[in-house]
Formats: structure tokens, sequence, C-alpha cells
């Protein structure tokens, strides 16, 4: 890039930049968000594709979660890449509607590039988005229904709708009410009168070889690891408990010395004197009156026989996170130094071992914290179930403490699209033709749902809205037998919050990449993806060569 200066053109960028502007600019944006969305849409709805994800050494993860789908994917491309912000939004703010936001967001570029070769000018279309996010955002407040936190039904539909199509369809009926249970018990009430979930009394534990079926809700935590010493006992009562970030070892010298050692006596002092600081570091835990120890790092064999002595089951090699859920559990303190340990610093509780020899139940006397452990007959299930387990957690969680619902199926989506160009014909200038492009947009998602499931798209959406026209605003998609019904008494209800935040996300991300009109790279950044499919066509901008691979 140049500029004249007194006719001599004068460098500003080096060689190797390149750059593009204006429309060219655009339509490199809008495409690579576009084949974002495109990427995660099938996997829509109960009847929604799987995704096989391959990493470069081979591990394959089977899903249709959209955040994990965009997280896995080998993307190169600073486009997608803020799609891909979307979605990790949408996980951590309401814990589902992930696919949801993405899609809208490249549906929503789409109608925008339309309207742009229309030549309606960027900021139009972005002031009216902004205008139909935040008036869509109030009517989906507006339609929405309070929820009881003790009504247990309605919230096991909510985990039914959020499990539905990710692994648990054979058996979400148990599964939804451990979650609905699981989150009734870490609820507390604020003082406000407002439900608080404290979900960081809630861990999860997941074992192979058994169904999802089995799966159970425990009081306490469940700890996958077997005791250092086979003599040392597997049930502890009344248990003493030390949480102990501190290996149980000799300790080493912070250089590398040598010693010269002249006989026997002398080697059998240094071994005299390791076994003495082994000792010592048993007797302080046995001094304080623990009965069973937790430490994250090792225990030497010596001093496993040591504890095995004095009766103290011990576990070596715990991790962080457990040790950190065992003391919410125990009310326990986790310990950086044997010598410093005292009595104050224990949990109480009792522990057991399950059935199969493989776990460790521990239970704190006032039940602190509890346990959701999920079956599964391999990992790939497991980890699908956990997925999908996770999810309705997080979005059980934000209809207790957010305390709205709504009727599924895209009737929301729905509903608010026809208001939506209601509201539009209230806003002058060019903004409107923008309104209602995102009225249009929020379409997308019965469509997608009746594609997926086989069935007419445009039928389904003529029907959905002579439905809604009628007065019906809970009308959605069964995708089961593709008629139209009120889909909240049929059980598929979401949650407003997540709504709300998918509008809100998929929109801001539109509106930040219609900003840009001008794309400069520092330097070759040229990738595999060096064709012209949209995505990865600027080469030196990056592509999403990855993508195909990694589907």
């Amino acid at each position: 890039m140049s500029q004249r200066t007194q006719g001599q053109p004068m460098v500003i960028m080096g060689d190797d930049s390149q750059r593009v502007k204006d429309k060219d600019a655009q339509e490199y944006n809008i495409s690579a968000a576009k084949a974002v969305g495109e990427a995660v849409k099938s996997t829509l709805g109960p009847k929604g594709m799987d995704k096989m994800l391959v990493t470069s050494m081979g591990d394959v993860t089977i899903t249709n979660d959209g955040v994990t789908i965009l997280t896995e994917m080998d993307i190169d491309n600073p486009t997608a890449e803020m799609i891909v912000e979307v979605a990790e939004t949408q996980e951590d703010e309401a814990g589902d509607g992930t696919t949801t936001a993405v899609a809208t967001a490249g549906e929503l570029l789409k109608n925008a590039e339309d309207l742009i070769e229309q030549e309606i000018h960027p900021m139009a279309v972005i002031k009216g988005f902004t205008l139909a996010s935040d008036h869509a955002r109030e009517e989906v407040d507006d339609i929405s229904e309070g929820v009881d936190p003790e009504d247990s039904e309605l919230l096991q539909s909510v985990a039914e709708t959020s499990m539905t199509g990710k692994g648990a369809e054979l058996d979400k009926d148990v599964l939804a009410d451990l979650v609905v249970r699981a989150i009734q018990g870490v609820t507390v009430d604020a003082d406000d009168g407002s439900h608080v979930v404290d979900l960081a009394n809630l861990n999860i534990e997941t074992q192979t070889g058994r169904s999802a079926g089995e799966s159970e809700l425990l009081s306490g935590a469940a700890i996958d690891k077997d005791p250092v010493n086979d003599e040392m006992p597997e049930t502890v009562e009344d248990a003493d408990v030390l949480l102990l970030n501190e290996a149980i070892e000799v300790e080493e010298t912070d250089v590398d010395t040598q010693v010269s050692i002249d006989s026997p006596d002398q080697l059998q002092q240094f071994l005299d004197q390791e076994e003495d600081q082994l000792r010592e570091k048993v007797d302080s835990i046995a001094a304080t009156g623990a009965n069973a120890v937790f430490c994250q790092k090792g225990i030497d064999d010596l001093a496993q026989h040591y504890l095995a002595k004095e009766g103290i089951l011990a576990v070596r090699r715990t991790k962080s996170s457990d040790v950190g859920f065992l003391q919410n559990v125990l009310e326990a303190s986790v310990v950086d130094d044997i010598d410093s340990v005292t009595e104050a610093d224990l949990g109480t509780g009792t522990i057991s071992r399950d059935d199969e020899g493989e776990l460790f139940y521990v239970e704190g006397e006032d039940a602190h914290g509890a346990t959701l452990l999920i079956r599964g007959s391999t990992d790939h299930v497991v980890d699908e179930l956990e997925r999908g387990i996770q999810d309705a957690i997080d979005v059980v969680a934000t209809t207790v403490s957010d305390g709205r619902v709504l009727a599924g199926g895209g009737a929301i989506e729905v509903e608010v699209a026809r208001r939506l160009r209601d509201f539009a014909d209230s806003v002058s200038g060019r903004e409107q033709l923008a309104v209602e492009a995102f009225a249009d947009s929020l379409e997308l998602v019965p469509r997608v749902l009746a594609e997926n499931a086989g069935l007419d798209s445009i039928d389904t959406l003529v029907d959905l809205r002579a439905a809604h026209e009628a007065g019906d605003t809970r009308a959605g998609l069964d995708v089961e037998s593709g008629d139209v019904q009120d889909t909240f008494d049929a059980g598929v209800i979401e949650t407003a919050q997540a709504k709300e935040q998918a509008i809100a996300s998929a929109a801001e991300a539109a509106n930040l990449v219609l900003k840009i009109d001008d794309i400069i790279s520092a330097g070759d950044l040229s990738t595999e993806g060096d064709g012209d499919d949209g995505a990865g066509g600027m080469g030196g901008m990056g592509g999403m060569g990855g993508m195909g691979g990694a589907m």
C-alpha cells in the first residue's frame, strides 16, 4: 500500500501485507460467518445429526453439541473465530442455545448481504438490527411465563428439552429427574426472595460399563480412586478427613549433590534418616486424629505401609477438582504443609465403597454437596451424555434463578418474528427493511427443525405463521408427527434467558462483522484454504481448511 507525496510514492505497508476493502471485505466476512453457521445447522433440534471430530492425534469426538463442535474444529479464519465466540458466550451465560445463536448470526448476515446488494448502507442495517434485537428481547420477556422452582414436573420438561437429541433419548426421563433433584438440592433462598443455585456444590462423575439408566444422584462426593495399600480400610464410618496438597515422600534438595560413602553403615544411616522423615510425616498426620487422607500428590511406599499400620485410609493423586469439591462436602481445609496441620483442618463425614469397588462415596455430616454419577456403556457414550447433562444442569439452574420459561419447537421464534414485522411498520427509513430481515432470520429455527426432521420447511413455516396469526402464541413444531401443536403443553419448554441471550449474541456478532470494511493482514498468513470457496478464499487472511477434515 502506498500514498503519493509531492509526486513520490510513500510506502506505508510491507510487501507481504494484504488488504481487502469495502464490498470485498464485507463479502469475505459474511461468507466466513455463514460457513460457521452452516457447519452446525444440521445439528439443531431433536432430529439433528451428529458430527465426528477427529484430532491430529487421532482422538475421536462424536457430538451434536454446538459449542463442542466449534471449539474442536480447526478454524483458521479471524471472522469465523468471532462467530465461535458467540457460541462460547452463549454457553457461559445460558448453558444452551449455542447452535441457535450461531446459526441465527449466520442467517442475519446472509439477509444483511441481500440488503447491502440493494445499496442499503451497512450502518442502516446495523441500526435496524439493533432496534430489532432490543424489541425482540422485550417481546420474549412479554411472552415468557413464570415458573415455580418447586415445580419439578415443569423443570423436568425443561431438562428433557435441553437433553433431547444429545444421546440421552432412551433414558431422558431418568436423567432429567436426576438433574432436577440435583439442582433443587443445591438451591438456596436469598434474602431478597430470589433463588440462588450454588453449582459449586454439585459435581459430575462418570463411569463406563453400565447403562445410562443406572445413573444416580449421590449425597456427597464420588472419588474414582483406590486405596494406596491393600491393608487399608475401605469404609470409615466416623471419618476425620485430611485434604493434603503435599507429597508424603522424602523431601528432595533444591540442588544436585554428591555424597561419598565409605561403609555400609553410612549408607544405612542415610536410609534410616529417610525412613525417619516419612515416619515423622505419618506421625504428624496421626496426631491430628485423621483416619482418612486424600492427597493430591504422591505417597511413598514406606509411608503407605506406616499409614496402613495406623489404620488410616489414604488415596494419592486425587484430582485438584475433586479435592476442591471434598473441601465443600466435608467443610475441611486443604493443607499445604504437613508440619502445620491441626485438628481444625480436618473434615468429618462417612466414607464407603461402591459395590464394584471402583469409587469412594464421601458424605459430609451436613450433606454439603451432591454428585451426579453418569453411567454409560462406552467412553464415547459417556462423554456425549455428560455434555448433554451439563447443558441440562445449566439450563435448569438458569430457569430456577431467572424464573421464566417459553414454549419451544420454534414457537417463540415465529411469534417474535410476527411481532417484529408489526414493529417494523413504526420504524422509518431503510432501517425498516433491516428489522424485517431480522424477523425473517429468526424463522431460521423452525425451518431448520423441519428440515432436520425430514419435513417440508416451507409448509411447516406457513402452518406455524397461520397458527400464530390466529393468536396461538405457543404453536410450535412437533418433529415426530410434523404437526403444529401447543409445544408448552407437550413438554417442549425452553428458558427465556437462553433465548434472549441467543438473540442478543447473534445480533451483536452480525453488527460487528457488518461494521468492518477493511481487512489488513500484517504479513503472509496463507494456509491450506487458498481456494475460492468463500470462507477460505482469501488465502492470506486465513481459511477454514481444517473444518472439512474435522467434520
